[in-house]
């Protein structure tokens, strides 16, 4: 499963590098030790690495994986050479380079997305109210039985599955609800209760309930097929609310309302694909395109050493016109690397250490 979304990662980096004539050095999967490569007709190294936990595009002319440059080996180049050196670059075609990588996880994203949703269709419910909890949210905030919701922090609302979604994923979170009561539309803000729920496989997870419930019959349910162009927009509207709601995910953690059990790292990640493997290929399929948003989204985040630091670094050098100074990037890559270092310390201690002690009876 990562092997599929780093390469994916890693293939948007390298295309873009060759399109801006860029010397690769490396393109691996996985770090560590080589078990398998080949150098292609560019001089390119392509291998699979033993730990497989990541992966990387390697320049010519630089230090690390990082992208860190060395200057005694750019020195040491024909100057014919150096013009194919990333850092030598002008600072747009370097910031085209490294959005390219997160770029290539949304598309790929988006593509499956896309794909599953001609395929197979949208199964929906009515969008309306059943019951309402006595003293609940939603009664508290004054929803009725048969109001028909209309959207939900303005995404809109099809049928009672995505009224779910959008509710519980947002838990103790303000949402806006628009609904419509006798043909008048109305707006009820509220905040979702905190629940803890286990899935099918056991696993608990903290959602967001508001004490509405809807009983199903099978007339109820239909099979909405969109046309390309609608899926391509439906596609678009659930991309946009996985970014929406992850971002919203790690800013509770800045604010001190995060859930550490919720954090997982390659050992959740191996787990959760199992547990979803057994469900059939097409959730699997699926979860390998919410997984690669995240890894997106992630390397995104404004920390030297993983593509947003790179951006940050040369949107500043856009500006000033000039690089930041070598120590001032070589301290931030070390900072960096301490945070990313720390962070999947502690995910891997949390999937295995802290995972097991909560278990114990």
């Amino acid at each position: 499963m990562l092997t599929v979304i780093v390469f994916v990662h890693e293939m948007g980096h390298y295309l873009v590098a060759r399109w801006n004539g860029i010397a690769i050095q490396t393109f691996s999967l996985g770090f560590g030790p080589e078990l398998i490569g080949f150098n292609d007709k560019h001089g390119t190294r392509w291998k699979i690495a033993a730990i497989p936990l990541g992966g990387f595009v390697r320049f010519v002319g630089d230090m690390n994986a990082a992208s860190m440059p060395d200057p005694e080996a750019v020195a040491a180049l024909p100057e014919e050479e150096r013009k194919r050196l990333f850092i030598n670059k002008n600072v747009w075609q370097r910031i085209a380079v490294v959005a390219a990588g997160p770029l290539a996880n949304v598309l790929f994203t988006f593509v499956v997305l896309y794909g599953l949703l001609l395929a197979y269709g949208q199964y929906t419910i009515p969008p309306v109210i059943g019951d309402v909890v006595q003293g609940g949210v939603a009664q508290q905030a004054g929803l009725l039985p048969g109001d028909k919701i209309v959207s939900v922090d303005g995404y809109g609302v099809r049928g009672f599955e995505d009224f779910q979604r959008l509710i519980s994923t947002a838990p103790a979170r303000s949402v806006t609800i628009v609904l419509e009561r006798t043909g008048a539309k109305q707006t009820v803000v509220l905040v979702p209760a905190v629940a803890e729920e286990a899935d099918r496989f056991g696993n608990k997870h903290r959602i967001g309930r508001i004490g509405v419930s809807r009983s199903v019959d099978q007339a109820d349910v239909t099979l909405y097929r969109p046309n390309p162009v609608e899926a391509v927009a439906m596609t678009g509207e659930q991309i946009r609310f996985i970014v929406d709601r992850t971002v919203a995910f790690l800013g509770d953690f800045f604010v001190g309302r995060g859930d550490v059990e919720q954090l997982g790292g390659p050992v959740k990640v191996a787990k959760v694909s199992g547990e979803v493997a057994t469900l059939g290929i097409v959730a699997l399929i699926n979860l390998a395109a919410l997984l690669s948003l995240n890894i997106g989204i992630f390397n995104l985040l404004p920390v030297p050493v993983l593509d947003g630091g790179h951006l940050v670094y040369y949107l500043i050098e856009a500006i000033r016109r000039r690089p930041l100074s070598p120590r001032a990037q070589e301290w931030g890559y070390r900072v960096g690397f301490a945070i990313v270092g720390t962070l999947m310390i502690f995910t891997l201690l949390n999937d295995t250490v802290l995972d097991a002690l909560r278990h114990i009876p």
